[in-house]
């Protein structure tokens, strides 16, 4: 018997969940380079300490997404490959004599 716990999760969610990852880790990029071209041009500003923050911001995300799929991987990689595969094999075949 299944605990009360378990939560069944869909594959979409698993995709979504992918993309959010993937727009996370644009984020990361983005606000690194804008923080570093800051940091380079002026140091110590309003503008890069708020670079850094968004560059927090999304990591943070991108880390807290990833931990989530690692946690969902299990769950998902137990089902059948897509809704249309067979549960069951071929009907035996008979030989003729």
């Amino acid at each position: 018997m299944a605990p009360k716990t378990d939560h069944p999760v869909s594959l979409r969610a698993v995709r979504q969940l992918r993309r959010t990852r993937a727009f996370y880790a644009a984020g990361v990029l983005l606000w690194a380079a804008a923080a570093a071209w800051t940091g380079w041009t002026h140091p110590a500003s309003r503008q890069m300490w708020v670079s850094v923050l968004l560059l927090a911001v999304f990591a943070g995300l991108l880390v807290t997404a990833s931990l989530w799929l690692q946690r969902l991987r299990p769950a998902v990689a137990n089902r059948a490959a897509h809704r249309g595969a067979r549960r069951r094999t071929a009907a035996p075949r008979h030989a003729n004599a």
